[in-house]
């Protein structure tokens, strides 16, 4: 008998996997209003369909890139998607730029695509896949990301 592709769960990890593979309704994955906030670099916000409210930092948008080289380095690394990549420890840090788009624009009525600063660009943002990655405090409480109760 072989132990291969056995692997165990704890029990918030599983129901962590329930939440993430759970279909969502079409209402909460549907965006009533998209606003890309490009002049003003802050980030993207979507109200949706049911109701609910999205934002997200153009940083936390990068972090986050569903494309599958951003997959894998952060699968490698141990990062989840929007957590930023450890800065390297020097003495005298170099200057980057802010993390923003160069531009984005719509694909197809299911997703929404950037052109970063950086100059990646192979990231296809799903509405479905945002909502997933909503950073309001009940979503995250729902993900097991936050303890207590949200504000």
């Amino acid at each position: 008998m072989s132990h291969e592709g056995i692997r165990i769960v704890s029990t918030e990890e599983q129901t962590r996997q329930n939440v993430e593979e759970k279909p969502l309704d079409r209402s909460a994955s549907s965006p009533a209003k998209v606003r890309v906030l490009l002049s003003e670099g802050k980030g993207m916000e979507i109200d949706w369909a049911d109701g609910h409210k999205s934002a997200w930092s153009f940083a936390y948008l990068r972090d986050a890139c569903p494309c599958a080289t951003c997959i894998e380095e952060r699968s490698k690394e141990g990062r989840s998607a929007g957590q930023p990549k450890p800065r390297p420890q020097s003495l005298l840090p170099m200057y980057t730029a802010p993390i923003k788009p160069n531009s984005a624009r719509g694909v197809g009525r299911y997703a929404i695509e950037f052109e970063w600063n950086d100059g990646h660009r192979s990231g296809i943002y799903s509405w479905e896949y945002l909502r997933r990655q909503c950073t309001c405090p009940q979503c995250r409480l729902q993900r097991g990301e936050l303890k207590g109760t949200p504000n």
